[in-house]
């Protein structure tokens, strides 16, 4: 038989049981420490389609370029591993060159690809261009594959000021360039098993440095492909 008292005690017990909390001391407000310029503009405030007055020079990119692969090189424990940290380091630059290239091609230009040989067109010419003021050398597909591309470049800007060990003599820093061809496919809708780079130049004396950009397009993309010139499109 319960008394009168015994409903507050179990009152009592239920709010001793709850939790407790502490109050945290309110946050400091973050304090930026970058420097600005007197006019308080920073990249941000470029207009986006200024691109002749926002070159750098050779020497400024080699010496950037050479910092990348330096930090990478440090990290990594074999050949493979330093072109593989170079791929995924220009991957999230080639997907946002996309959209920056699109927005600054003419109106009457500015459009997705839709057919994968435009899209591999618009690598070869307009990609090429913006990155390094001219066009790729040649662009080709395989005879045994079809889902495999090759992009050639007689002397990739990015192995001009490079210095590799002989015993590191398989490293082709173009693997960078390479990670943006990958993720400007991949943002268009064209998935790719990956994109490597390749020496090609061995034995030739006129272009020693000449790397093959290999593209491996996965097969939901070629059927695509195939579907579309099936319907006359």
């Amino acid at each position: 038989m319960s008394t009168a008292g015994e409903p507050a005690a179990q009152a009592a017990a239920v709010v001793n049981d709850a939790p407790t909390f502490t109050s945290l001391a309110p946050t400091k407000p973050f304090v930026s420490t970058l420097r600005y310029p007197s006019n308080r503009k920073t990249i941000y405030d470029r207009n986006l389609n200024r691109t002749k007055t926002t070159e750098i020079s050779l020497a400024s990119f080699a010496y950037l370029f050479n910092s990348l692969i330096t930090y990478h090189h440090a990290k990594s424990g074999s050949v493979s591993e330093i072109e593989t940290r170079l791929n995924r380091a220009g991957y999230p630059i080639g997907i946002k060159l996309l959209d920056l290239l699109l927005y600054r091609a003419p109106p009457r230009t500015a459009s997705r690809s839709t057919r994968l040989l435009d899209l591999l067109q618009f690598i070869h010419g307009t990609l090429w261009r913006s990155l390094f003021n001219r066009s790729a050398d040649a662009l080709e597909q395989s005879n045994t594959k079809k889902n495999e591309y090759m992009i050639v470049d007689n002397e990739p800007i990015v192995n001009t000021f490079i210095s590799i060990p002989k015993e590191m003599s398989q490293l082709n820093c173009a693997a960078f360039v390479a990670g943006m061809i990958e993720g400007m496919c991949d943002a268009a809708g064209f998935s790719t098993d990956g994109v490597s780079a390749h020496w090609a130049g061995e034995g030739d004396e006129m272009w020693p440095g000449k790397t093959i950009f290999l593209l491996r397009f996965k097969d939901s993309v070629v059927e695509r492909e195939e579907a579309i010139k099936a319907s006359g499109g």
